[in-house]
């Protein structure tokens, strides 16, 4: 359930085309808007003030303005008494003009209850290593330094996930596949964190999570065949630990915690990641995990995407606070970092799941992103958001602030990326080689491995499918006679 008033539900509807969501009870709901553009900018930047009228979405601009009533107040502290006519102008005003800065006022002592409500007068703090202009910044408390090939690997995984996503994508368009998720915007997000763990951690996914597939080495054709339709999963969790992906909201980060507890158990020293988005976050699996986690000290690290869009729910309607506040009430810790900032998401994992390790118990990662394609193929976007949203985003694309930097710093030439592209084009056509000549599935084998040692009820079913299945093939020999 969402957690707002009627009355700033219904001042936050937004028409066919997207609308405008800031409006003056924006104030009550959480991160609000100014939130989204932090991203684009160092953690040590001044936070950004917020009038009632909602949201600075320009992120350097401080509007910030005194209400009505303390303005009146050093009026009279500060001038000559009023004449009798200028208190009828005042009173006109009051009455008529001066509505807008009684507005004003209303608005920001909502934005002032809203921020007592989170506990602080600042916008959440946001990890960030690179900026989306491709400069390097630094951060008290998370740091990480790359090689030059390490560098140019990350911008590698990014390129080619992106190549894979985009011709899912499209195969899907033409038929090919009944559904498609796509992480257009999120690689970095993935790829960072990905790259942070061992081969010994084990990953549980939701159904996006294709970066981090190919960080853990799973054949990306293997995510194809869930999607087309010719199993049920595609590769062995065991071999990559990489779990199935989780079609079921919230479900996997349950599990999650539970296989980190018999981590514990067993005396491991590995740390188990649950990947999930911020709708996800409001599903009741979600907050038992976190008490599990948080009581039983499990080596668990939950790695939120929030992606700003739950479908076409956006976040402040989920949550009065940054989701990963929500980490304080569960007793352990929680952090934003720029999930668009490739750099930023590989420290903070690495010390996430080092925590875990150690026996520190768990911590919430929340990569704030933002989901520049559909929800998935079947979503239409621009339903519910405006076209500025995205292009404002583009301005953050996490491929082009790393081609940015390590062009600036020198360590990758026009000779790296061309090869890269044309690499991401081979892949392109090995996908479509792939997904037309995938083999479809024995419709018998639904039968097998139902029981451990067979079953009566399941053989009668399956003579009788056998008998359905031969009397296509025997009409279709009646035909042909």
């Amino acid at each position: 359930m969402t957690v707002e008033s009627t009355a700033a539900r219904g001042s936050t509807r937004r028409s066919g085309a997207g609308g405008e969501r800031a409006a003056a009870s924006a104030a009550q709901s959480g991160a609000g808007d100014s939130a989204r553009d932090a991203a684009g900018a160092p953690s040590a930047a001044p936070a950004t003030s917020r009038t009632g009228d909602g949201a600075n979405r320009n992120g350097g601009r401080s509007a910030t303005k005194a209400p009505a009533k303390t303005a009146a107040k050093t009026s009279k502290a500060t001038k000559p008494a009023k004449t009798d006519k200028a208190a009828k102008t005042a009173k006109s005003a009051k009455s008529g003009g001066g509505a807008r800065a009684s507005a004003t006022s209303r608005s920001a002592k909502a934005s002032a209850t809203a921020r007592a409500a989170r506990g602080t007068g600042a916008e959440p703090e946001l990890v960030q290593l690179l900026t989306p202009e491709g400069e390097r910044v630094t951060h008290p408390d998370y740091s990480v330094d790359p090689s030059a090939e390490e560098l140019r690997g990350l911008y590698r995984d990014m390129v080619l996930t992106r190549r894979f996503d985009a011709e899912a994508t499209a195969l899907q368009r033409q038929g090919e596949l009944g559904l498609w998720a796509s992480l257009l915007g999120q690689e970095a997000a993935q790829i960072g964190s990905g790259r942070a763990l061992r081969h010994d951690d084990y990953v549980f996914p939701t159904y996006r999570e294709h970066g981090v597939a190919w960080c853990r080495d799973v054949d990306p054709t293997l995510l194809l065949g869930m999607f087309r339709g010719v199993n049920n999963g595609g590769w062995d969790p065991s071999t990559n630990n990489f779990h199935l992906y989780t079609i079921v909201i919230g479900s996997q980060v349950l599990h999650a915690t539970g296989y980190a507890m018999g981590v514990a158990k067993d005396g491991a020293d590995s740390a188990v990641v649950a990947y999930f988005g911020d709708g996800a976050s409001s599903q009741g699996d979600v907050a038992e995990a976190f008490t599990f986690a948080s009581v039983y000290n499990a080596p668990v690290v939950f790695f939120c995407q929030n992606n700003q869009w739950a479908i076409s729910e956006p976040t402040e309607r989920q949550s009065r606070v940054p989701l990963y506040r929500r980490a304080e009430g569960f007793g352990f810790p929680g952090v934003r970092v720029d999930g668009n900032d490739v750099l930023a998401c590989l420290a903070v994992t690495r010390e996430a799941v080092r925590r875990a390790r150690a026996g520190e118990g768990p911590m919430l990662v929340e990569a704030f992103t933002y989901r520049m394609g559909a929800h998935t193929t079947s979503d239409d976007p621009t339903r519910y958001r405006r076209d500025e949203e995205r292009e404002e985003w583009e301005a953050k694309d996490p491929i082009l602030r790393l081609r940015r930097y390590l062009e600036a710093s020198g360590q990758a030439d026009d000779a790296f990326f061309a090869a890269i592209d044309e690499e991401s084009e081979a892949e392109g056509r090995h996908v479509r080689e792939v997904i037309r000549t995938m083999p479809d599935p024995d419709t018998m084998a639904i039968f097998e491995n139902v029981y451990a040692d067979g079953h009566a009820l399941v053989d009668e079913e399956r003579a009788q499918f056998a008998d359905y299945l031969a009397s296509f093939a025997d009409g279709a020999h009646e035909e042909a006679r």
